[in-house]
């Protein structure tokens, strides 16, 4: 089994970063492959070029596709699973992993495909897990919860993914009432990947 994790984190003193911590050695304890894509680490461009944007934004499928792109497609060709995890910013993913969809999804592979591309392979799984403030019930009152999982599972993952899922580790404004809860959660995400992926 092949697990990518697209990991976006400035600090390993955050909270997503001991959430990345356990998953990894949650997955470990399976001998699955893993390998993270850990965005801040590597200095992943988030913004476009004019000449990316040319690609995109007229289906030029001839122009090239940047290195760090296809490093990342590759990544995507290996996987069985996929897990986006990050910290939930102003109702979304911080901007590293905004950039990364906008990068990584290029026209003629994850969208727009013609008779030259290289169509992105369909994933079995997807599992997007991010931590959050508030808990998650306010975050279903006010409709942001429901918000995130349409952008990110409708739209960002798409039918690229068979099965998709969203785990959001709401509440962390108040840590010690809900880490454990988070950590059996983590623990579970081994049984769903299982679920999955044969």
């Amino acid at each position: 089994m092949n697990i990518l994790i697209v990991y976006a984190h400035p600090s390993k003193k955050s909270y997503t970063f001991q959430v990345l911590e356990h998953l990894k050695s949650q997955i470990s304890k399976q001998n699955w492959n893993l390998e993270v894509s850990d965005l801040y680490a590597m200095n992943f461009q988030s913004d476009m070029s004019e000449q990316e944007y040319e690609r995109e934004g007229f289906a030029k499928t001839e122009l090239s596709i940047s290195n760090d792109v296809l490093d990342e497609h590759a990544k995507i060709e290996k996987a069985d699973c996929i897990i986006f995890l990050y910290p939930v910013w102003w109702s979304d993913c911080p901007a590293k992993l905004k950039g990364w969809f906008d990068r990584v999804y290029s026209v003629g592979y994850a969208y727009g495909q013609n008779e030259t591309s290289q169509k992105m392979k369909t994933i079995p799984f997807g599992l997007v897990i991010c931590t959050a403030g508030h808990p998650n019930e306010f975050l279903k009152e006010i409709n942001m919860a429901q918000s995130m999982e349409i952008i990110m599972l409708e739209d960002r993952l798409g039918k690229r993914f068979e099965n998709k899922e969203m785990l959001i580790l709401g509440g962390t404004l108040e840590l010690e009432k809900v880490m454990a809860k988070h950590f059996i959660e983590i623990e579970e995400v081994v049984d769903r990947i299982r679920k999955y992926c044969h």
